[in-house]
């Protein structure tokens, strides 16, 4: 008994000998095995079941397609998917004096290749020649000191450059026979192009036919971004001719890089240009306001790298409908020109009708007539003095005139008499 008491006392006076936080140490861990031991619970898990071979039945999958999922986990699901970022396809290059306008995605921008655009590509295809379509143009220029340059396209093929396409060409010469042409055109620029070409550089005018390079003419423009989407297929071409509204784009282009005038191969050059500079022209008037109500983009004299050249090219890029006649040129000009029109920045000039247009598509087919009576030849003769003191050129609207032919005694005829160069071919071709 008194070992116990020695053993009690040893044992105490050692605990008396232990610092006080290593006590309270003790003491909590005891209790916090007392408290687990009392509040623990067994819960069994069961053993792997045995998987159950798959049942595709139609009735399993029809019941299972349509279990619904816990709010959560739907949720969980929606947020995997990353948000789609729609992004501008065609970037719009910063020019402080230019409006931006909203690209009309439904039209412009298709997300599937459409049909036949191999055939696009391959009629698109920049010239691959040994020199550079700028090198060439530039050569031409500078080693003909051109002060005059005229721009025509042709993108249709070599057998269609008729009578009337050759006569255009005859036209310029015989009233600026100090002019340098240049006709961009794949089918021109050839060896039977050369031929067709011949007889303006046997008698020394100025001209050549060139491949086009349209990355070339496009780049650092809003075509440029437009016309690789065209060859991708990503752009729909339309129901409207293709080459059509190249020509309406490439001329904006070739004005732009150049500086000169543009003509299209169905005008008749009736005097020189070079007093206009920066200039387009009215086809109609508003009957009661007399101002114009629709340009037209068939003659366009204006100066290398111009604001409104550059806004036209961006309206092209952005707002092309290949369905629509008239969309991607005159009514484009005209859509650009209302909304610029009055800005110190651009300086242009809009002429009267008269100057490139002093008859009307619908009544082109007057100027082909000859004398009826002596009461329409009056009107022929005055009709004719007017249109030489007023107009620079005439337009002769192809679209409806091509079968028409030369009437003898027409206003037509008479203009072939005064402009021609080779003037013992017949008219009545034309």
């Amino acid at each position: 008994m008194q070992h116990l008491q020695n053993i009690k006392r040893s044992i105490f006076a050692f605990l008396l000998c232990i610092p006080t936080s290593l006590l309270a140490l003790i003491l909590f861990l005891l209790l916090f095995y007392n408290g687990f031991t009392v509040f623990y619970l067994h819960i069994p898990f069961p053993s792997n079941p045995q998987p159950e071979p798959a049942n595709f039945s139609q009735e399993n999958l029809a019941k299972n397609s349509f279990k619904k999922l816990p709010a959560s986990v739907m949720y969980a699901v929606k947020e995997d998917t990353p948000p789609v970022i729609l992004k501008t396809l065609l970037p719009l290059l910063q020019n402080p004096a230019i409006t931006m306008i909203p690209i009309n995605h439904s039209v412009v921008f298709k997300p599937n290749k459409t049909q036949g655009y191999e055939a696009v590509k391959r009629m698109l295809r920049s010239a691959d020649n040994l020199k550079r379509f700028s090198t060439r143009v530039r050569e031409f220029f500078g080693n003909h000191g051109c002060k005059v340059r005229f721009f025509m396209t042709w993108i249709s093929s070599l057998k269609s450059f008729g009578d009337r396409e050759f006569f255009s060409v005859e036209s310029l010469f015989r009233s600026h026979p100090d002019a340098c042409l240049v006709i961009v055109s794949n089918s021109m620029d050839s060896e039977s192009g050369s031929l067709v070409l011949k007889p303006f550089l046997d008698k020394r005018f100025k001209l050549i036919a060139i491949k086009p390079d349209f990355d070339y003419l496009f780049k650092d423009t809003h075509a440029e971004k437009w016309f690789k989407w065209l060859k991708k297929g990503n752009v729909s071409p339309g129901e409207v001719s293709l080459g059509q509204n190249m020509s309406n784009l490439l001329r904006l282009a070739l004005l732009y890089k150049f500086g000169g005038i543009y003509m299209d191969t169905d005008v008749i050059v009736l005097k020189r240009f070079t007093k206009l500079r920066n200039v387009i022209g009215a086809q109609t008037l508003d009957l009661e306001t007399r101002n114009w109500s629709r340009l037209n983009n068939a003659v366009l004299i204006f100066d290398k790298k111009h604001p409104l050249l550059f806004k036209f090219i961006e309206e092209f890029a952005l707002t092309f409908d290949g369905n629509k006649w008239g969309h991607n040129g005159p009514y484009l000009v005209s859509r650009v020109v209302s909304r610029v029109n009055g800005r110190p920045e651009f300086n242009f000039t809009v002429l009267p009708p008269s100057a490139f247009y002093p008859v009307n598509w619908s009544r082109i087919r007057n100027f082909f007539r000859g004398p009826r009576d002596k009461v329409h030849s009056s009107w022929l003769h005055k009709k004719l003095e007017q249109i030489k003191s007023e107009s620079f050129a005439v337009h002769l609207w192809n679209k409806q005139s091509r079968e028409i032919k030369v009437e003898s005694g027409s206003i037509i005829n008479y203009m072939m008499l005064d402009c021609c160069v080779f003037c013992n071919s017949s008219s009545s071709s034309l």
